[in-house]
């Protein structure tokens, strides 16, 4: 990770705290740890180091190492391809990385949208307009009884889910399903609710964060379908849809590794089909959150 980031020179700021917060979330490295003790690794000797059931992490890792400085950097993906070629490693995500390296960005973005589809909806997505089945309650398709069924949760006790949910979507700002400018449900529902989990905002920050928490926790597609789209979005700049627009900048470097590691350690996936968000809304919000091995005050700041 740090021969990615040192690629055309010396790792930044922003690269130094994520290898930090790699080593202290991912590989579990205890108290003050010194990055100059890292010696350089060739590709051949990682392939030595790891063995074989490691390899498609550590290419994740290296593609994230990639991405932190907020750049499509060409030399730094070739670099990763380079070590993933090394170790045998053909995946997806690496090959949009490629495309998106050689210019073909286009190529990249519209097969990230298709494994993001899904992922979510756990289906080939047969195409169409994305935007259109994000936001599917306007023009005369509104739903009123679902978001009555929403608000109804306002009378919930505080301290259940569905009242820690209705708080987040009215302290967001947000329209609640089966309203005319609301998300479809099929995404809303699950999202959100790791949003609530989490206790990650949902501001540029907030939402690579709790993507970052979704592909750990879901793992279908995890790198293409989540984790790259958002870091693209949200932190390089490129829009990926209208409806989530995009900015700059927004990458925690040491937060987004304690993201991964606490979506791997969750006994629960909020994206699973079974997954009913409606059985869960009369429990208190700290009890779920111990039961499904998340930190009972949210991830954040834990």
């Amino acid at each position: 990770m740090k021969a990615v980031a040192a690629t055309g020179g010396a790792p930044s700021a922003l690269d130094q705290q994520a290898l930090l917060g790699a080593a202290r979330f991912v590989f579990g490295i205890p108290g003050e740890f010194d990055m100059n003790d890292l010696p350089a690794l060739a590709p051949e000797a990682l392939v030595s180091a790891l063995s074989p059931d490691l390899g498609e992490d550590a290419v994740r890792f290296l593609t994230v190492m990639s991405l932190v400085d907020g750049t499509l950097d060409k030399a730094k993906i070739a670099a990763v391809a380079r070590y993933a070629a090394a170790l045998g490693i053909h995946e997806r995500f690496l090959d949009d990385m490629i495309a998106a390296a050689r210019d073909r960005l286009g190529e990249a973005l519209a097969d990230m949208t298709r494994a993001n589809m899904e992922s979510i909806t756990g289906k080939p997505w047969a195409g169409g307009d994305i935007d259109h089945w994000l936001v599917p309650y306007g023009g005369g398709n509104a739903d009123p009884a679902l978001a009555a069924r929403f608000e109804a949760l306002s009378a919930l006790p505080a301290v259940s889910f569905g009242h820690c949910f209705w708080t987040h979507f009215r302290e967001s700002g947000y329209a609640f399903p089966g309203e005319p400018a609301a998300l479809n449900a099929a995404f809303s529902l699950p999202h959100d609710s790791a949003h609530v989990l989490t206790g990650y905002a949902t501001t540029p920050r907030g939402e690579i964060l709790v993507s970052t928490f979704t592909a750990s926790m879901h793992k279908i597609w995890p790198m293409a379908g989540h984790v790259l789209p958002v870091l693209l979005t949200w932190h390089v700049g490129v829009r990926l849809n209208d409806v989530a627009g995009d900015a700059h900048d927004a990458l925690d470097p040491t937060e987004f590794w304690h993201a991964w590691a606490a979506g791997d350690a969750a006994t629960v996936d909020t994206f699973a089909p079974d997954w009913d968000f409606w059985q869960h809304i009369n429990e208190p919000l700290v009890s779920l959150r111990e039961r499904w091995s998340i930190p009972v005050g949210g991830v954040e700041g834990s």
